[in-house]
């Protein structure tokens, strides 16, 4: 019966992809003599927080996700980042495969927010392994058996890949998350003043806020 271990041994950004996606390059080895036909393998993907240090900036920012430093302790766990699945092609001893794994940039997601905390150094990474095997016996008979439960390894994506990543698809932006009831007043406030970008609304806004007198309550509608 085949017993797969598996390594990932790199990482980088799809030069070609139309959403960021990143590629985990992923060694595949067996000391079965069974020749593997195929490989169905399924990744769950967990953020170790508590594995790498933090500038007191990074500090700062992870407050949302884990609290205040103090209560670091209890909080500081492991999150589920994302799945991802690949198919790998028959191999005797050893094989490599690309997992491709898709990055959102949605600052609502504790993994974007995670990662966008982060000045640099290391994502410490935990990748859970399961999935189908498809071997061959010496008589020549197709059989199936389930990747062992107890499967998995540990990787650092560089915090650099991260962000070059969402620099290349998303140059010099940000994501804003409004709800639709403020989005439709901000949509409203930016026609009443015929602003033509949502980058000139909020300098708008801004300007307003920050010519307000010292101490004035702000109200729900900016004058125009």
């Amino acid at each position: 019966m085949p017993d797969l271990d598996f390594k990932v041994v790199g990482v980088g950004a799809a030069t070609r992809g139309l959403t960021p996606l990143l590629h985990f390059k992923l060694e595949v080895v067996t000391s079965s003599p069974e020749p593997i036909q195929a490989v169905l393998l399924n990744a769950q993907i967990q953020i170790q927080p508590p594995q790498r240090s933090y500038t007191p900036g990074e500090k700062e920012k992870l407050v949302e996700l884990f609290g205040t430093p103090e209560r670091w302790g209890q909080t500081l766990r492991n999150r589920l980042w994302t799945h991802a699945n690949v198919t790998v092609g028959n191999f005797t001893h050893q094989t490599e495969a690309v997992l491709a794994v898709p990055c959102s940039y949605d600052l609502n997601l504790a993994a974007a927010k995670y990662f966008y905390a982060l000045d640099g150094g290391d994502i410490p990474l935990l990748f859970l392994f399961s999935g189908s095997i498809f071997y061959m016996t010496a008589e020549g008979r197709l059989q199936i058996e389930r990747v062992s439960w107890n499967k998995e390894c540990a990787h650092r994506l560089p915090v650099p890949v991260w962000k070059d990543l969402m620099e290349h698809h998303y140059p010099n932006s940000e994501w804003l998350y409004l709800q639709r009831e403020t989005f439709d007043q901000l949509w409203a406030y930016k026609r009443r003043n015929g602003l033509a970008t949502w980058e000139q609304t909020m300098e708008h806004l801004l300007s307003a806020v920050a010519a307000a007198p010292e101490g004035a309550p702000l109200t729900q509608e900016v004058p125009a």
